[in-house]
């Protein structure tokens, strides 16, 4: 990459939407700060807490939703960020642009806040369902109105994309900029950062960072950032990326660990081998000294996962440092983790096998899939012959239950299926749950 980024560029409190009212000077909270607050206090971050991370939503024992593992990834890459930031001022002292990096905690906490705010309801298989709905199952007649690259975005639908949509679009009602983030908080959240057409080309398969629709504004922030354009529609990752990337994978194999210890589909011996084969023989006798002073059960699991991510976060960091100059040069390819210690490695990859092996395949994680596949579906059928043919009674009827600020009425049919998928990817389990049952006839008012 002939290009080499610059962090004096890379961190940039300006406001999608509200350029023309960029004030630089320093204030009592940061842009960056307020990016944080502002997610905290969204409609699409609360919604986060009943939607399915991995497993069912809980009864009478408590694992992780979306909104859980959001915090969680925010509370890692804040920590992960300082230390990046504390090797990069000293390498920058004298340079003014050093104390920027004192942002870095505040943007990378943020990006992590809303990483996971487009995915659909009923976990992980939402985003295969909506897709396969267009490629095999009954939006499949659809495909002849769109054109190829517009296809492309509903075929391989990505959550990563539609964050980055619901962060920058501007639904009606709303203003400029959608919620008018900064642009080193939205460029940080994009962890494959080029258009539809590339998913299954480049990157992690079937991956890919914005639709067409929101392709100008992708653009826009990078060219305002310095990012390069490799290719028409394909960017490097902005810097942070990378450790957003590294709080997320830490958080979801380790806490998906627990949580299967605390739904009993792992042993607690089985817990604790794989916690423990993250340390060296010294630390592993000081650990198993520290959890035999515990009593509960879960407390030990609980105190070995603190140290272990503790310990990934610190290995990362020293891997984003060792590794910046081609980080900079957009010439880094690996996650972080791949990269970190060789024992911690080779442990975290033991926890993916495992979870692979135990735990996404676990009797209760398919049947929350069937099921979600089962309801998307069907929402996805009645809605998308609703908007394009709204003039049917039915559609009429439909269409007067979904929320204003979706343009089901939109001029062209992509934006119109666009909508459609705006309105369900946000909903909750509960409510499109509700919705299907209402809509097939299972659960009318006053019943």
């Amino acid at each position: 990459m002939a290009t080499t980024m610059e962090w004096s560029r890379l961190i940039c409190d300006k406001r999608l939407g509200m350029e023309e009212y960029h004030d630089p000077r320093p204030h009592t909270r940061s842009d960056f700060q307020r990016d944080y607050d502002r997610l905290i206090f969204s409609s699409p971050f609360r919604r986060l807490q009943n939607k399915t991370q991995v497993f069912p939503l809980p009864g009478s024992i408590f694992v992780h939703n979306r909104l859980t593992h959001s915090l969680e990834v925010s509370s890692v890459g804040r920590s992960m960020a300082h230390e990046v930031a504390l090797g990069l001022k000293s390498k920058y002292a004298g340079e003014e642009f050093a104390d920027r990096f004192d942002d870095l905690r505040d943007i990378v906490a943020a990006a992590c806040l809303c990483h996971d705010l487009g995915n659909p309801p009923f976990g992980h298989s939402g985003e295969k369902t909506i897709s396969t709905f267009f490629s095999e199952g009954g939006g499949q007649k659809y495909a002849a109105l769109l054109d190829r690259s517009e296809w492309d975005d509903f075929i391989n639908f990505e959550g990563n994309a539609n964050s980055f949509r619901l962060l920058t679009h501007r639904f009606a009602g709303r203003r400029p900029g959608g919620m008018a983030m900064t642009y080193s908080t939205l460029a940080s959240i994009v962890k494959y950062p080029y258009v539809s057409s590339y998913a299954g080309k480049v990157g992690k398969e079937g991956k890919f960072g914005f639709f067409r629709s929101e392709e100008e504004i992708f653009r826009r922030v990078a060219r305002e950032l310095g990012i390069p354009e490799i290719e028409p529609g394909r960017f490097v990752r902005h810097p942070l990326v990378h450790i957003t990337e590294a709080a997320d994978d830490i958080c979801y194999q380790i806490m998906d660990i627990e949580d299967a210890h605390k739904l009993k589909i792992l042993s607690r011996g089985d817990v604790m081998d794989l916690l423990l084969g993250f340390f060296d023989r010294k630390e592993r006798e000081r650990a198993e000294g520290s959890v035999s002073r515990l009593a509960d059960p879960n407390e030990k699991v609980g105190y070995l996962r603190s140290i272990v991510i503790n310990a990934l976060v610190t290995s990362c960091a020293e891997a984003f440092l060792a590794n910046e100059d081609s980080i900079l040069k957009g010439e880094f390819r690996a996650p972080l983790i791949a990269h970190s210690e060789p024992r911690l490695r080779e442990a975290y990859a033991e926890c993916s096998r495992t979870a692979y092996a135990y735990i996404y395949n676990a009797p209760d994680v398919v049947d929350i899939e069937l099921a979600g596949n089962r309801i998307i579906s069907s929402l996805l059928e009645s809605l998308t012959e609703a908007v394009m043919n709204p003039d049917k009674n039915y559609s009429r009827l439909l269409l007067s239950i979904v929320p204003g600020q979706y343009d089901t009425r939109a001029e062209s049919p992509y934006e119109r299926l666009q909508s459609v998928l705006d309105h369900v990817s946000g909903m909750t389990d509960v409510y499109a749950l509700d919705l299907f049952r209402k809509l097939n006839g299972h659960s009318l008012p006053a019943v």
